[in-house]
């Protein structure tokens, strides 16, 4: 496993999302291991861990995670997850809801086939299965920038996605199309933030909406002129929102 543990106090989870890296989160992790004992994590088949394949479940991808924590000697922990990232996170509140005391779900929602998105998930699979990883990360990784290909963040991130092989990338489509949460929202016991961008072009607005009205006593901060990588596009924003839930509550 590939991941990095940083800071003093309470334990705060990342789980980074789709084509992604626990390297994402850098100015979260800097800023947040003031206040937490911060771990990031590389999921199977992404950041540095692309010589394995990525899990086709996102029930799986939660399952890896909470693994990862029990090997760390990790009892009740704050999670933040980010757009696939969401979905695992939805997934542990409900596999280990005992252990997650506060829950931030970022640019993501419950409905796993991403009704809305700027091209179906049937679509980019195709295109990737005849394209390949190179070609089809670049109009994904564009589409979680508001400046696009100007923004500073667009070529290190596309750099990253490229890595993902694949058979990674075709599974963690298939993970996403099969998966939901929108029956079992009010089974998440922890506080809960629903952070969006109003300009996501990856979940719409009723993505976090579907979030904030399941989740019982669920706050929501939208943010404007953000896409889907806020954390990246205004990061300074973002985590003064997110320390302040999470620390307001500590």
């Amino acid at each position: 496993m590939n991941y990095i543990r940083t800071g003093n106090g309470p334990t705060l989870v990342l789980i980074h999302g789709f084509l992604s890296g626990y390297s994402y989160w850098s100015e979260q992790i800097e800023y947040l291991k003031k206040h937490f004992d911060v771990i990031a994590m590389d999921l199977l088949g992404y950041g540095d861990s692309t010589e394995k394949t990525g899990l086709d479940s996102i029930s799986d991808f939660a399952d890896y995670v909470i693994e990862i924590l029990d090997v760390l000697n990790v009892g009740d922990f704050h999670l933040i997850g980010h757009s696939m990232g969401g979905m695992i996170a939805q997934e542990v509140a409900l596999k280990v809801n005992h252990r997650v005391q506060r829950l931030v779900l970022y640019g993501t929602g419950p409905v796993g086939n991403l009704p809305g998105r700027f091209e179906p998930l049937e679509v980019s699979q195709e295109k990737v299965k005849h394209q390949g990883t190179k070609e089809a990360a670049t109009y994904s990784v564009k589409s979680w920038y508001l400046q696009e290909t100007a923004d500073p963040n667009y070529q290190p991130s596309l750099e990253l996605a490229q890595k993902v092989s694949t058979q990674t990338y075709i599974n963690g489509l298939k993970a996403m199309k099969s998966w939901s949460s929108t029956d079992r929202l009010d089974q998440i016991l922890a506080q809960t933030l629903i952070v969006w961008g109003n300009k996501d072009r990856t979940y719409v607005w009723e993505q976090p909406y579907a979030l904030w009205r399941g989740i019982k006593d669920a706050e929501i901060a939208v943010l404007p002129q953000c896409a889907h990588n806020i954390h990246m596009e205004k990061s300074e924003l973002f985590n003064m929102i997110v320390s302040d839930f999470l620390i307001e509550h500590y």
